[in-house]
């Protein structure tokens, strides 16, 4: 009988929140999060668990359920959270995990699969980039400038305000490439999750900004060249913050990686593509 539940895990100093589904005796899939773990749709972890995986997704420090300091002025850099998810295997029973990251999460993951190859299996790398935040290599995309020009131009809402953020989200979510009312109810389940009436936290939560602040160096991208592992690539073609082009040389730098890009996905994975994910996950 699958199960799902959400609990708190001691990983390097630290207390991450950690949700579960499936059965903790199959194989271990752990999911590292974007903004909070909730980039990873119920939908994608549920097919995974019913297929025979032990699907694990968890928050990054200051975001969701983990341990929430100063988001606005971290203390730890990109390489604490590749060891923090090298540890989670290991709190976890595990030998070894499929590890898969989205956004900056995906960041995290290629660097625990260099810098840990003890711990990583494979890999599944969704709506990332090969390099740290900030500006771009010349040959990869940058953001949109006129999308973003457009989405940071509106006035911000009142963070501790639930409809108003809601309402946020769902106004942006066209920008974005997103539904709007997934972007919404996504929205609303990560205010509900925030663990404080801080205004700086919420705001973190909803808009990830603590990891433009995260120290990232060094690169890693001359790197990838030396991964041995399965790797999924997952790009969608109308992302305009990571445009494809970034998910495309990201699979041409690991050798052997698959590229899978989705026609009609922005930010967000859709709910109807998390079929097809899904079956190229489980192929790895």
């Amino acid at each position: 009988m699958l199960s799902c539940n959400m609990v708190s895990m001691r990983v390097n100093g630290v207390d991450l929140g950690v949700e579960s589904f499936g059965r903790d005796e199959d194989p271990l899939l752990l999911l590292v999060g974007g903004t909070t773990m909730l980039s990873w749709p119920d939908s994608l972890c549920e097919r995974l668990a019913a297929a025979g995986r032990r699907v694990v997704r968890y928050d990054l420090r200051d975001s969701g359920g983990s341990t929430t300091r100063d988001p606005e002025n971290p203390t730890y850099d990109l390489r604490d959270l590749a060891e923090d998810a090298a540890g989670l295997v290991s709190a976890l029973g595990a030998q070894t995990a499929h590890l898969g990251g989205i956004g900056v999460g995906g960041m995290v993951a290629q660097l625990a699969a260099l810098d840990h190859p003890q711990s990583i299996s494979a890999l599944t790398l969704m709506s990332t980039r090969p390099v740290a935040p900030g500006p771009v290599d010349d040959d990869l995309p940058d953001h949109d400038h006129t999308v973003m020009s457009r989405l940071f131009s509106r006035p911000p809402p009142d963070w501790v305000d639930r409809r108003a953020v809601t309402d946020y989200a769902a106004d942006g979510a066209t920008l974005l490439g997103n539904d709007p009312d997934q972007a919404r109810a996504l929205a609303g389940r990560i205010w509900d999750r925030t663990p404080t009436q801080e205004t700086a936290v919420h705001e973190a939560n909803q808009l990830g900004i603590v990891f433009s602040r995260l120290d990232c160096s060094p690169r890693w991208r001359e790197r990838l060249g030396k991964l041995r592992i399965p790797t999924l690539v997952v790009h969608g073609r109308v992302d305009p913050f990571f445009p494809v082009g970034n998910g495309e040389a990201l699979a041409a730098a690991i050798p052997g990686a698959d590229l899978l890009i989705q026609d009609g996905m922005g930010t967000l994975l859709p709910d109807d593509a998390t079929g097809e994910v899904a079956r190229a996950m489980l192929a790895l």
